[in-house]
């Protein structure tokens, strides 16, 4: 793929792709397309996964095709900027600051990130956002052999997905946006709104906790009195970090257990082993906590990471404009941690690298998808990462956007344990058929 597409004939990207083929040649459709998200998700794992990710129905019809996109994971060049040891100290940085010290810290942290992607990738950081992407996503399509595209994106991937109807909506064939994320949402307004999102999950989680007979949150109906459990939790560690037995020297501080925590709310399934790491961080054992945290991010037990952290970043910064003030930064963090006072913050400072990054992001075109067939965006009403607002405020602004809910927990829908939301969606994906515009799975 040409880096600049304004300069073609310049230097270029290449990307892995992998493809399983349609289980039943005869009844071939065509492919089907995956991005996991993240940004920074690599579609090339992800496929290796299609035997979990997509029903026996749809795997028979379509070849599934994975990818990495530019600056992600298998592609050359990818976005590489710091060592092991150097995301180990930014993972661990005090991400809720309450003294001029450990502001300063953070800053550090994150201007460190930004010049460090500044002195390692500058010639690729303007080229790695979506509407790149978008564009690479077509001449796959094309080398494909695929008139049109079939595709599913999570997360991240409805991002993409959109983009790609908005650049060629008459390409599109069937295109699956679950886990939406809003364009239209400033990069402020996405921080708050996903720290919303995961306090939403947190409660569900505890509701939940306080039912079984092994919950270290308490007993039935005090739900409340569990929350306030996890805050002094994340309260205490912020000022003594709990042990870590992985034997790697760093602390089960506040910022590693509250991503643990975040992590584990991605799936139900992880609720159970979520109950069992906050009992043993209760009784001062961190451990269990900095593994899910080290899931998320992509932290093998030997200390190397993959590129997600910083191909998340460097497509974060781009893709969207990012105040460049800290006044500005402080309010956001205000508005942030009183809307979700476990969470606000840390994904608010989360995002501070981009206040120094070197390449300014660029304004998000309004998503209609004009002349596109009917694009399926499905959302879940207590998703942590992608709340459910935002696949309904999608879903309005595509031009043919069909909405469809799960009322369900954890991070996506389809595939993900709800019978009505896999029907729907492989009833969509191999006869283009759409359900009713709000359906709600139940």
């Amino acid at each position: 793929m040409p880096v600049n597409y304004h300069q073609p004939a310049g230097s270029r990207f290449s990307l892995p792709v992998i493809r399983l083929p349609a289980a039943d040649p005869a009844q071939r459709i065509g492919s089907i397309v995956l991005n996991p998200g993240g940004p920074g998700g690599s579609g090339v794992d992800y496929a290796r996964q299609a035997r979990r990710v997509l029903s026996a129905a749809v795997l028979a019809r379509f070849d599934v095709v994975g990818f990495d996109p530019r600056g992600v994971g298998g592609s050359w060049p990818a976005i590489r900027c710091m060592t092991g040891p150097q995301l180990d100290r930014y993972f661990q940085t005090d991400d809720t600051p309450d003294n001029a010290a450990e502001m300063s810290g953070l800053i550090s942290a994150s201007t460190f990130f930004a010049r460090a992607c500044e002195r390692e990738a500058r010639p690729l950081l303007p080229y790695v956002g979506t509407a790149n992407a978008a564009r690479d996503l077509d001449i796959l399509r094309a080398a494909l052999g695929d008139a049109r595209l079939s595709y599913l994106g999570k997360s991240y991937g409805t991002y993409l997905g959109a983009y790609y109807a908005e650049l060629f909506p008459q390409r599109v064939r069937a295109l699956v946006l679950d886990g939406a994320l809003d364009p239209a949402s400033s990069a402020i307004g996405q921080n708050i709104i996903q720290a919303d999102g995961f306090e939403v999950a947190l409660r569900s989680f505890a509701a939940d906790c306080v039912r079984r007979p092994d919950c270290p949150l308490g007993s039935p109906g005090a739900t409340s009195a569990g929350l306030a459990k996890i805050a002094d939790l994340l309260h205490r560690t912020d000022r003594t970090p709990l042990a870590n037995d992985l034997g790697d020297g760093r602390p089960a501080n506040q910022a590693l257990v509250t991503e643990g925590i975040a992590a584990a709310l991605y799936s139900k399934a992880y609720w159970e082993p979520l109950r069992k790491a906050l009992q043993d961080a209760f009784a001062g054992d961190g451990t269990p906590l900095v593994e899910f945290a080290d899931a998320l991010t992509e932290r093998s037990s030997s200390g190397q990471y993959t590129n997600l952290a910083e191909s998340n970043m460097a497509i974060n910064c781009v893709d969207r404009t990012w105040p460049r003030s800290l006044g500005a930064w402080r309010s956001a963090a205000a508005v942030a941690a009183r809307d979700a006072p476990e969470f606000g913050a840390p994904i608010m400072w989360g995002s501070l690298p981009c206040a120094f990054w070197p390449v300014h992001g660029a304004p998000v075109p309004r998503m209609r998808a004009a002349g596109a067939p009917p694009i399926l965006v499905v959302g879940t009403t207590r998703d942590p990462a992608t709340p459910y607002r935002w696949a309904r405020a999608l879903s309005r602004d595509l031009s043919s956007g069909v909405l469809l809910g799960w009322n369900g927990d954890g991070h996506t829908a389809y595939r993900m344990g709800s019978p009505c939301v896999d029907s729907i969606v492989d009833r969509y994906l191999i006869d283009r058929t759409v359900p009713r515009n709000g359906t709600l799975c139940r």
